[in-house]
């Protein structure tokens, strides 16, 4: 009686969990590749943080953890740390980060997307630590790298396209 119990108790655990942890590698770069697709599809994310050089859309989730020239570190919990890294001399249709990613020839996913307005990209390259994957996600001159797990790509790809979409300048530095 335990033992069907016990079984049961998993089964609906996996139904509950969504089943990230029996995610194939393959399954989650796919699903990774729709998620950033979808979110740079959508409208930008009002900002709601307002720094020294730039606006944002700051998920809930999220703080910031330190602001410096170019660059913002923000966490989520304890565990998880994102960089956003910024050249506000570069517009949203800017190439310059995904003409320095793609010199990286590991990458499980480097997807690129683009409107009339903007370019992007999504890469995923394998850390050395099982199912541990680095997760970069870019809007021309705005680029957002952490480090996550399997199960996690496709909300961190998600959530780091929303905030990457939602970046505006203080000023009229950008160049056009």
């Amino acid at each position: 009686m335990y033992l069907i119990k016990g079984i049961l108790f998993i089964v609906l655990a996996m139904l509950l969990g969504g089943c990230n942890f029996m995610l194939s590698e393959k399954e989650a770069i796919s699903q990774t590749k729709e998620a950033s697709l979808k979110a740079f599809e959508q409208e930008s994310m009002e900002p709601n943080y307002d720094g020294q050089a730039l606006s944002m859309y700051l998920p809930g989730s999220m703080e910031v953890k330190q602001q410096a020239n170019n660059n913002i570190v923000m966490t989520e919990g304890n565990e998880q740390t994102y960089i956003l890294f910024y050249n506000s001399m570069e517009s949203q249709a800017s190439r310059l980060n995904y003409k320095a990613a793609s010199t990286i020839d590991k990458s499980l996913l480097f997807q690129s997307y683009k409107d009339e307005d903007r370019f992007s990209y999504v890469r995923v390259l394998p850390l050395n630590k099982e199912e541990e994957y680095e997760l970069q996600v870019s809007v021309g001159g705005v680029k957002i790298t952490t480090y996550t797990e399997k199960g996690e790509l496709v909300s961190d790809s998600e959530k780091m396209m929303e905030i990457a979409n939602s970046v505006q300048y203080s000023g009229s530095l950008v160049r056009e």
